[in-house]
C-alpha cells in the first residue's frame, strides 16, 4: 500500500489498471523469483535469472510505477500484538456517501483491510481484537459512521488459505 493512498487503491483505479499486456517472460520470471522469496537482493536475482544487476533494477522500477509491488509492509500477527480475534465485518452502505464511509473506517485501527463489493454488501471489512467485547465495541463503531446502514459480523475461524500470487504467476508465463 502506498502511504500517500491511505486506505489504497480505490476500486475504480484498481478495476482501470489494465492486464499483464505489459509484462514479458523476463518480467513473469522476476516476478516468480521474488514470490519464492519477497527478501530476495537485487545481486541474487541478477544471479539467478543470468541477468545484470542494472537490468534487474531497471525492470524493478518500471514493474514499480505499475503499481504491481501492493506493498513493501511486513505482514505481522495480530495475535502477537494482542489481537488474537479475527472477524469480517460486512458493511451496508448509503452509496451516495462511500468516499467518507471509507476514511472514516480507516480511522479505526482494528480495521487492518477492506474491500469494495459488488452484490448486497457494498464493504467488507477485517477487524482484528482482542476479545469479543472488543469486537462488539468495534463493530458498534463501525456502525456509527454516519451513512452506514447495516453490519454483519462474521469470525475467522482460521487462514485456510493465505493470500498467494505463485500460481497465478505461473499461470501467467505459461500463457505468454
Amino acid at each position: 500500500r502506498s502511504p500517500s493512498r491511505g486506505l489504497g487503491m480505490c476500486i475504480r483505479d484498481r478495476l482501470s489498471f489494465g492486464t499483464m499486456a505489459g509484462l514479458d517472460r523476463i518480467d513473469l520470471e522476476l516476478l516468480a523469483a521474488l514470490s519464492d522469496d519477497p527478501r530476495v537482493t537485487i545481486v541474487a536475482l541478477a544471479e539467478n535469472l543470468g541477468l545484470s544487476r542494472n537490468t534487474i533494477q531497471a525492470r524493478m522500477a518500471r514493474l514499480e510505477q505499475t503499481g504491481i509491488f501492493q506493498s513493501y509492509e511486513r505482514s505481522f500477527s495480530t495475535d502477537v500484538l494482542g489481537f488474537p480475534l479475527q472477524a469480517f465485518v460486512s458493511i451496508g452502505v448509503r452509496q451516495t456517501e462511500l468516499p467518507r464511509i471509507i476514511n472514516e473506517l480507516a480511522r479505526i485501527p482494528e480495521v487492518v483491510q477492506a474491500h469494495g463489493l459488488s452484490g448486497s454488501i457494498d464493504l467488507l471489512a477485517r477487524v482484528a481484537c482482542r476479545d469479543a467485547r472488543h469486537l462488539f465495541d468495534t463493530d458498534a463503531r463501525i456502525l456509527s459512521i454516519e451513512g452506514v446502514e447495516r453490519t454483519e459480523t462474521s469470525l475467522a475461524m482460521g487462514e485456510v488459505i493465505p493470500f498467494r500470487v505463485a500460481g497465478l504467476i505461473g499461470l501467467a508465463r505459461r500463457e505468454s
